[in-house]
């Protein structure tokens, strides 16, 4: 796509798309809503295209369509409002608290061992469904150029935001072809962490990924078992389908990984016919893959410097759940423990690393 004026794209087949804050709004799908997004735009009321994107929401919500006023309270006051008041104003709700939580949930240490595992010191990276951006913020403040996409503009406008500032960022279909990115474009990193087992159609979507990925190399995250009772939606696959979209993959359990980070070990990989009890698969594959090696810490750490807090789930000494039901999926891989040893104020050293690597201590975002 190629810039038409200073808040819209044209892509080749000559239609517009609108941007704002730097982020394309290129929801092939929406077509009826980028126009009306466009024609605010074009007669100068930003503020009044932005709310109406930041309304959209993926096929899979079940949940309230965020009110107007809200919206235009969150696009006034967005320079003083925390992560958490900004997802409140979009009703979020439970995924809200998936969000607010991610930097300490298992899964999300899992993908960060995942990539650990296989490091390439990568100079780009590309992921699908990002969401609100926490992998782009850890591949960021590691020198990598980031770049994310995701169906939902709202989450990509919150990265932009409160959590991965410095990332590229593109709202599009997966499902859809061809996306909005150049031809020609490269990553030596492509990743997609739970959300694969949202998308459809898959084969034709991990395609465009490997295609994406070129010499380089795939890292797809906490894919949900058909046959294990999974509590999300989507669209999850079995071992056996696994193992045919990934001929060349090496799979691991996904709590296998966050046991290694934990552990600091290799993760055991193992054939998707042995995995067939698992909650989730995560997978690697692609020419540029290297051999696993144990984790040290090196991406499934916070980097050298950073301001670490106590996990704010932490009520004294026991674990405060945003709800039952995250409760039930996290809790039982949960690897902070329910009798923290972190005090409230972190010191330096090998004791500190661990509680990080607990998710005892993190790095949030600094308006968390």
């Amino acid at each position: 796509m190629t810039p038409d004026t200073a808040h819209s794209l044209r892509d080749a087949a000559g239609r517009r798309w609108p941007v704002i804050d730097g982020i394309a709004f290129a929801r092939a799908s929406r077509p009826e809503l980028a126009e009306e997004a466009l024609a605010r735009l074009d007669a100068g009321d930003r503020d009044g295209a932005l709310v109406l994107l930041l309304a959209d929401q993926d096929d899979w919500w079940r949940g309230p369509t965020a009110d107007e006023a809200a919206l235009r309270a969150l696009v006034q006051d967005r320079s003083r409002l925390s992560l958490r008041e900004a997802m409140a104003h979009l009703a979020w709700g439970p995924v809200g608290d998936y969000f607010a939580h991610r930097w300490s949930d298992p899964t999300f240490l899992a993908g960060l061992a995942l990539m650990e595992a296989h490091w390439t010191a990568p100079r780009t990276a590309f992921e699908l469904a990002c969401g609100i951006g926490q992998y782009l913020r850890a591949l960021s403040q590691r020198g990598v150029a980031a770049a994310g996409a995701d169906v939902v503009f709202a989450k990509l406008w919150v990265a932009r935001h409160w959590v991965a500032p410095e990332a590229e960022l593109v709202c599009l279909d997966a499902s859809v072809s061809p996306w909005p990115l150049a031809d020609e474009r490269r990553f030596d990193l492509v990743a997609c962490h739970d959300a694969f087992y949202f998308l459809e159609p898959k084969g034709p979507i991990l395609k465009r990924l490997r295609r994406l990925a070129g010499d380089g190399w795939l890292a797809v995250g906490h894919i949900h078992n058909r046959e294990w009772p999974n509590l999300s939606a989507g669209s999850a696959v079995t071992a056996e389908e696994l193992a045919a979209l990934f001929p060349d993959g090496t799979v691991y359990d996904d709590a296998e990984l966050t046991r290694a980070a934990v552990e600091r070990r290799a993760p055991h990989a193992a054939p998707p016919g042995a995995l067939t009890g698992v909650e989730a698969f995560s997978v690697v594959a692609g020419p540029g893959l290297a051999p696993v090696r144990p984790i040290s810490g090196a991406l499934a750490l916070p980097p050298d410097g950073a301001a670490l807090r106590r996990n704010p789930l932490y009520r004294g000494d026991a674990i405060a759940w945003p709800s039952e039901r995250y409760e039930r999926e996290y809790g039982p891989r949960a690897t902070y423990p329910a009798r923290p040893t972190a005090p409230e104020n972190a010191i330096s050293g090998a004791t500190t690393a661990e509680w990080a690597m607990r998710r005892e201590l993190l790095d949030l975002p600094e308006r968390w």
